[in-house]
């Protein structure tokens, strides 16, 4: 823990937080009588401060982007595949806390993993500095969200289905989670995505991001996009 603040030039002063931030819930498990919180508590708070932090980024860097573009950017950068490549800029993998069985199948490495773990380091850092200190961590690692975009780096297919979904009012868009298989170290996600009360599109991946992606891109092909 000492190393990872020395990367992200933060030393916390609860660093109860970022243990907790970096605990996999396969190691929480593993040491199930000991009440070892895990990461995703954490993930979640931090999954919603991200948004806030990128959403004013955007909102003041391109002052002339309309909503649906400024939204295109937004998720490119929250996304899964993003936050991966962040995490692996920190070696992140290297300090996440797992069980034996999650280390040794490769755990350190996963895509859904270091996203999740850098999501819930967001948090730990807000938590324990306030919206500042993580907004300037944040935006360490956000650089041309063009380019970013014309490399097509990720298709961000529930931002498509939700622009197409968004012209015509009174209908919404939700994903529901169907089922979750498989040990920690090798989830698989299965999500449903209902137009209003019709399911549209279903789709299975090995993080709910994933699968809500897959879900996406099934009902875009349905609707003929």
């Amino acid at each position: 823990m000492e190393q990872l603040q020395k990367k992200i030039n933060y030393n916390f002063k609860n660093i109860s937080l970022l243990e907790e931030a970096l605990t996999h819930s396969s190691r929480a498990n593993e040491l199930r009588h000991e009440k070892i919180r895990c990461n995703e508590r954490l993930e979640f708070l931090g999954d919603s401060v991200l948004s806030v932090i990128v959403s004013e980024y955007l909102y003041k860097a391109y002052p002339k982007e309309p909503e649906g573009e400024l939204t295109k950017m937004r998720a490119l950068l929250v996304c899964e595949k993003s936050l991966y490549e962040f995490a692996k800029k920190i070696d992140l993998g290297s300090h996440i806390i797992l069980s034996k069985g999650e280390r040794n199948t490769g755990g350190t490495q996963r895509p859904s993993i270091l996203s999740d773990a850098f999501e819930a380091l967001i948090a730990a850092v807000f938590l324990d500095g306030g919206l500042g200190v993580a907004r300037e961590f944040v935006l360490n690692f956000i650089t041309d969200t063009k380019n970013m975009q014309k490399k097509n780096i990720f298709n961000d297919y529930k931002t498509n289905l939700q622009e197409i979904v968004q012209k015509n009012p009174g209908e919404h868009i939700e994903y529901v989670l169907t089922g979750e298989t498989g040990p920690d170290h090798d989830k698989h996600f299965l999500v449903e995505v209902h137009l209003n009360s019709n399911i549209i599109g279903k789709g299975g991946g090995r993080s709910k991001k994933e699968a809500e992606q897959q879900a996406a891109r099934e009902a875009l092909k349905l609707m003929g996009y």
